[in-house]
Parts: C-alpha cells; structure tokens; sequence
C-alpha cells in the first residue's frame, strides 16, 4: 500500500510513525522540531489519516507497508520512532527487516498484548450520527457522552473532515478499525533482536510498567528505557520538550 506521508528536512531520516485513530498532523509540531536536524517523514498508517482503506490491518501488513515507502523513496538506514500503535508497528518492522534500520524508538507501548480497552472511545465515535449532525460541536455533544476527557475528546474529532458543505465524515475508517482492534492489542514475538533501541514511558501511563522491563531488555538486549515524570500515554503531547530531547540524545 501506498501510505499518504509528509516529507520535511535534511539529514539522517526519521520516519514518525501515530498511534491508534491518530494521523501525521498529531506530529506536526514535534515533526519540525526534529526537522531541524533530520530528514523527517511523517506518515498516515493504513485506515488512517489520508492513507489508503483496506479490509486488512495487522501489524506483518503495516511492517510490509513501511517497507514499501523505504523502498519508493530509497532511503536508507532510518530511524523509525513509534507511538502506541505506532510502536507496536515500529516493532515488528525491527524484528522483520532489522538490516533496513539503524534505531529504534517505541513511545508508550511494550511487547505484551493488551486487553481491549477502547469501548468507551469506540462508543463515542459510533454515537456521531453523521447523516444528521452539521457541525463539529454536534459531534462533540456525542462523543462527551462516553468520554469525559477534553484532550481525548478533540483528538478523535482531528479525524472528521468536510466532504461537502454541512457534511462530515471521518477520515480514518472507523468500520475496519473496529472490526480489527483486536489485530492492534496482540503481542509482537521479538527473538533477542540487537538493534539499538529506546523505549520511552509516561509515569503515570500503564502501557509499559517495571515489571514489563525484563521482557522488554531481553527482547532488545541493547535497548534502554527512560521514564519521563508526570505524564501518561500522550507523553509527547503533555511534556513535548522533555521528550525531545531524549529522543534527540538518543539518534545523534
């Protein structure tokens, strides 16, 4: 697949990689911070953001389409750094085709499976009636209903656009994202893989806990793991300039 991506920059190359019901504008800001100093690509995974929709989403096809972008695009030995989603993503490709990249950078998310729990956010986006609302507010009236966080709340509605006048839709497809969220909790099999790699962790998320690090380590025995204090999943949202520069002492 042909993923939509965002090129901006000079220099070795990043390519950025968003979490679930994300897109490439979550990493708009961050994205011309790092392009600063590196050649950066940010990208809209499949049934997301502009990217193309398919009845396929696991992580072996998402890994088969970043191949494919490295290819089109001839670059050569990237840093791929991952959020989420995103990470899971980034993981896979390291275990599949290690010999195309030179780092490795997981945001918030280990190896383990997760179990579901997206309900509260599937509910919310399935409660926007599309053929009767006409504003983003009309759709925020819904979606509030089940999720009571601002932040989370204007995150999903990034997702709508205007197809015509007084007419909405979701960019992302919401119909194969539900049917394959499954698909997005299952654990990544990594078999003592050398890349360098970081993983960085919010405090007070619960995606990556201290009793996940002797998986993680073993897994990626040059890997290091950073904790960036009083932030939880969307620890480059809520402390951006913290987690620049890990990731930039980390990729000179």
């Amino acid at each position: 697949m042909k993923l939509n991506f965002k090129k901006i920059g000079k220099g070795k190359p990043l390519l950025i990689l968003h979490g679930l019901f994300g897109s490439l504008e979550n990493w708009g800001s961050l994205g011309k911070k790092f392009a600063e100093n590196n050649l950066v690509y940010l990208i809209d995974l499949r049934n997301h953001g502009r990217s193309p929709h398919s009845e396929e989403m696991s992580y072996d096809i998402m890994a088969d389409d970043l191949l494919e972008l490295i290819k089109d695009e001839n670059i050569n030995s990237p840093i791929i750094l991952g959020h989420s989603m995103g990470g899971k993503a980034a993981l896979l490709f390291a275990e599949k085709y290690s010999k195309y990249l030179d780092k490795l950078i997981v945001a918030d998310i280990g190896i383990k499976a997760y179990p579901m729990h997206h309900d509260e956010i599937l509910k919310g986006l399935n409660s926007v009636n599309l053929q009767e609302i006409s504003s983003r507010n009309q759709a925020q009236q819904s979606i509030q209903v089940h999720i009571n966080n601002l932040s989370i709340q204007q995150f999903l509605l990034k997702n709508l656009y205007w197809i015509e006048k007084g007419k909405l839709a979701w960019r992302m497809n919401l119909k194969e994202i539900e049917k394959n969220i499954e698909e997005i909790l299952v654990k990544i099999n990594i078999h003592k893989n050398p890349i360098n790699t970081l993983f960085i962790r919010g405090e007070m998320s619960n995606y990556i806990l201290e009793e996940d690090f002797e998986n993680i380590l073993r897994s990626f025995p040059n890997a290091e793991i950073k904790t960036i204090p009083k932030v939880g999943h969307w620890l480059h949202a809520e402390n951006p300039i913290e987690f620049y520069k890990i990731v930039r002492e980390f990729i000179i």
